[in-house]
């Protein structure tokens, strides 16, 4: 199988590569190499190299940014899925593109289902929303969308190398405690997304995480206790917990996103807790 990566210098895009299996041959390209945004650009790149599949790894991803920059989000979020699979209709191709939780406004109170009604409360999530319709309406057939949330690794910007850093910088944060969903370290989603790549049977739009739940406060407390147990952190730093008003951002953000995930488990896909995830990220950190 012949596999075309964009996105490839993110942290998503490098767990695909350090993941992606010795049977595939393997084109990375990160966005000095393909610019989504330029539908002339994908075309002769997709026509020129053929792959089998696509992994869309590249997004706009500055929510509070994209408030100012509706345009910039549309053009990677919105525009690149429909460029993509566009042309990956025209090769033969099969497109698996990478959405999010913040398609969701956050209203409900049980995990959402992947055909659930969509309602995006930022340009972000109504980007990214837009993006999987293009993808739906060129490649209906021949396409996957994997929405996922926060997600993090051991490089890269991230929520879990913030608080690494302001904990060891200060000792203490204010973490927002009531917004919940669920932790998902890349590289575990990265397996995910291959194992989807060699089943083509695998079609629609469907949800992965890790297992569980977790309030941004409960994910930095796991942070700040797994860290101290590493060495990666002093003993006594402190996490506080506080209200959304209390940090009050550009973009709106979904109170509750938790994922439905029972459509990839028929496929016999089984998510680890997103704590033991944290605590193996750790471990490799630590590891250097």
């Amino acid at each position: 199988m012949k596999a075309l990566l964009t996105g490839a210098a993110g942290q998503l895009g490098r767990s695909l590569r350090a993941m992606c299996p010795a049977s595939v041959e393997l084109l990375a390209c990160a966005r000095v190499d393909l610019d989504i945004g330029d539908a002339e650009a994908v075309q002769l790149r997709l026509e020129r190299e053929r792959p089998d599949v696509i992994i869309n790894a590249a997004a706009y991803t500055a929510v509070d940014k994209a408030e100012s920059e509706p345009e910039r989000a549309r053009r990677i979020n919105t525009g690149g899925p429909g460029n993509l699979a566009r042309s990956a209709r025209g090769i033969g191709a099969r497109l698996i593109h990478v959405s999010t939780d913040f398609v969701f406004n956050g209203a409900a109170s049980t995990p959402y289902r992947p055909e659930a009604p969509t309602h995006p409360l930022s340009v972000y999530g109504l980007t990214k929303r837009d993006g999987e319709s293009e993808v739906l309406a060129a490649l209906p057939e021949h396409s996957v969308i994997v929405r996922t949330a926060w997600v993090y690794a051991a490089e890269g910007a991230n929520f879990m190398r913030t608080m690494l850093r302001l904990l060891g910088e200060r000792g203490a944060v204010r973490v927002v405690a009531d917004q919940v969903g669920t932790p998902t370290a890349a590289g575990p989603l990265a397996e995910v997304l291959w194992r989807i790549a060699a089943e083509p049977q695998i079609r629609g739009i469907h949800h992965w995480t890790d297992a569980g739940v977790a309030s941004w406060y409960d994910f930095a407390v796991a942070i700040a206790e797994e860290g101290s147990a590493r060495g990666l952190l002093p003993t006594a730093v402190t996490v506080t917990p506080i209200a959304t008003e209390e940090y009050p951002t550009p973009a709106r953000r979904p109170a509750y996103s938790v994922l439905d995930k029972r459509s990839l488990a028929v496929f016999g896909f089984a998510p680890v807790h997103w704590r033991q995830r944290l605590r193996e990220t750790l471990q490799g950190l630590a590891r250097g």
